[in-house]
């Protein structure tokens, strides 16, 4: 690992580097310590050690384990948000979109192309069509090109030759026009790996507990290292309060009340497989209450989402039986061939963090976000969307650095590429070329480039000192043994959860939901982090039991039974 005064540090995010990073928490006083490992926390840490302040950044849990690798993967401007008169974020979103597609993670987020079927000839047309020139005109007022092609319209026999799968009825014509989607774990992983190699200190499954304070004034956190169950403080001139849907209980823990209140609103999501039905693109739906996305996502369909309160456990939100058959009810009105329940290979819930407001409906709350200085030297950011998450970023910072001693630069995060991206198309136009040298198909290369982008390169190293580590993972053919050891030994995985559910989307992917590739990755995972054969079958067995009680929460009638079935799997850690 570099050294901490050197300008270039490792992209590294392993044990060691977790362990250093621990020592540099306990031992010095940083200038921002930030608290919350999700898609805002991570980008914060980013924000602020680019800016040349010492930085350090906590997760109770896995990186992105809350809603961060629980979202529609989409990276948009919220097309719904027009409707409400919503201009000012819609333009905010649709810049960063542009951003993320061509500068900061080319290699991560790409173009998706989506048709809006019309059911009213005239009027309707009208009236969506003007709002997607709207969308487009945004998506160009950021200085630069959006990154994708403009809208357009298409008459009912276009929408039948690209769609053969919809019902003959279920429209007149259409318009399509083009988001970009993210596997949002991943995203988040690769962040705090970038923030990591500009030097800041970043450890997951270290729970904060507290604050300490000096009378009202916050100046660090009670820290416990749930993989070793140290206790430690941890000094900074500036805590950033990032967790989400947890900030209330976060909040709490200062003894203040917060100055606004965040409430969860779950989303459920089903994956299909993608020969279920015949199209070249994705849709999006009206609903009674908002709007429902299908989204291609390599060999599957993702179907989202629900919009409904929930006040029960945090950690894991539960689909419900009601949940999945909403969606399908939904998406079937539109299918020439109805989905049913044996189609569904995948569901995932997760939590928004809203800003509670005066609406009863949690689909008419703000995705607006707020920043505020709660309590001397404790900032608080809550609300927002993960699209706009640099944005966020940035003014948590921003508060922070107006309370420190002396001028702190500007944020620096729109020209900062995540680590992989540079160089990215230069890889991906000699893919051929890498895999005949590799003896692989190019398909594997490009599912590599599009997951780690130049940093393939780390991996084919693995393979070629270790070439089994070349073949898929059983029951998960898109994803090999070297994804496994990599996560282990650079991003910060340490539990077979980890690697399975958010550095790999196997979880919601496989049709067992990894059963099979358990106790494979679990092995490689044990030669790299030093696991006994005790410790690999605890592993195993706590990853089956969570797939279990998901598998069985879902067929419950209810939020309340859900959530008492799905947490009858404990956590391997219990943060």
């Amino acid at each position: 690992m570099a050294n901490s005064n050197t300008v270039s540090h490792s992209t590294k995010l392993g044990p060691e580097e977790r362990a250093a990073a621990i020592e540099a928490l306990k031992t010095k006083e940083l200038d921002v310590l930030v608290v919350g490992g999700g898609i805002v926390g991570t980008g914060a840490a980013l924000d602020s050690i680019t800016r040349g302040l010492s930085t350090g950044i906590l997760e109770a849990r896995d990186w992105a384990s809350g809603t961060s690798s629980r979202s529609s993967k989409l990276v948009h401007g919220g097309i719904r948000y027009l409707e409400q008169l919503d201009f000012r974020l819609v333009r905010e979103a649709l810049i960063e979109r542009g951003l993320l597609l061509q500068r900061i993670a080319p290699h991560l987020v790409k173009p998706v192309r989506f048709l809006y079927p019309l059911n009213r000839p005239l009027f309707e047309r009208l009236y969506i069509g003007a709002g997607m020139l709207l969308y487009d005109i945004f998506s160009y007022t950021g200085g630069r090109p959006p990154g994708v092609p403009h809208h357009r319209h298409l008459l009912k026999r276009q929408v039948q030759r690209a769609i053969p799968s919809l019902r003959n009825n279920a429209f007149v014509g259409g318009i399509t026009y083009y988001d970009a989607q993210v596997d949002d774990a991943r995203y988040t992983s690769t962040l705090v790996r970038t923030a990591s190699s500009y030097g800041a200190h970043a450890a997951s499954r270290v729970r904060v507990e507290g604050f300490v304070k000096v009378g009202q004034r916050v100046v660090g956190v009670k820290a416990h290292d749930l993989q070793t169950g140290e206790r430690f403080e941890v000094r900074a001139k500036q805590v950033v309060n990032a967790t989400g849907v947890w900030t209330d209980d976060t909040q709490a823990m200062v003894g203040e009340r917060g100055q606004f209140k965040v409430r969860a609103s779950k989303g459920i999501h089903l994956l299909v497989p993608r020969d279920r039905f015949q199209s070249t693109m994705g849709l999006l739906l009206r609903t009674e209450k908002s709007v429902l996305f299908v989204i291609p996502w390599g060999r599957h369909w993702i179907i989202g989402t629900t919009d409904t309160d929930w006040d029960l456990d945090k950690a894991h939100p539960a689909a419900t039986a009601a949940d999945i058959d909403y969606l399908l009810e939904h998406v079937n009105k539109i299918l020439a061939v109805p989905l049913t329940r044996d189609d569904v290979e995948g569901v995932y819930a997760g939590l928004r963090p809203l800003l509670a407001g005066e609406s009863d409906q949690t689909s008419k709350l703000s995705r607006e976000h707020l920043v505020a200085h709660s309590v001397p030297g404790l900032v608080v950011i809550a609300g927002g969307k993960w699209t706009t998450y640099r944005v966020m970023a940035k003014d948590a910072i921003d508060a922070a650095a107006d309370a420190l001693d002396g001028k702190v630069p500007a944020s620096t995060t729109e020209n900062i590429a995540l680590i992989g991206a540079e160089g990215y198309q230069a890889a991906w136009n000699k893919r051929a070329k890498i895999a005949r040298a590799f003896g692989m198909h190019t398909v594997r290369i490009e599912h590599l480039l599009n997951r780690y982008g130049v940093l393939t390169d780390e991996l084919l190293d693995l393979i070629r000192d270790r070439p089994e580590l070349g073949e898929a993972l059983p029951g998960a053919d898109d994803y090999i043994g070297a994804e496994v050891v990599y996560a282990a030994t650079h991003e910060g995985a340490l539990h077979l959860e980890d690697v399975l559910a958010r550095r790999t989307r196997i979880s919601i992917e496989a049709w067992d939901r990894g059963v099979s590739a358990a106790p494979v990755a679990a092995k490689l995972m044990a030669q790299e982090l030093g696991w006994d054969e005790e410790r690999t079958e605890r592993e195993v067995t706590f990853y089956l039991k969570r797939v279990a009680a998901e598998r069985a929460s879902q067929e419950q009638p209810d939020d309340e039974s859900a959530d008492r079935i799905r947490l009858e799997a404990p956590d391997i850690v219990s943060p």
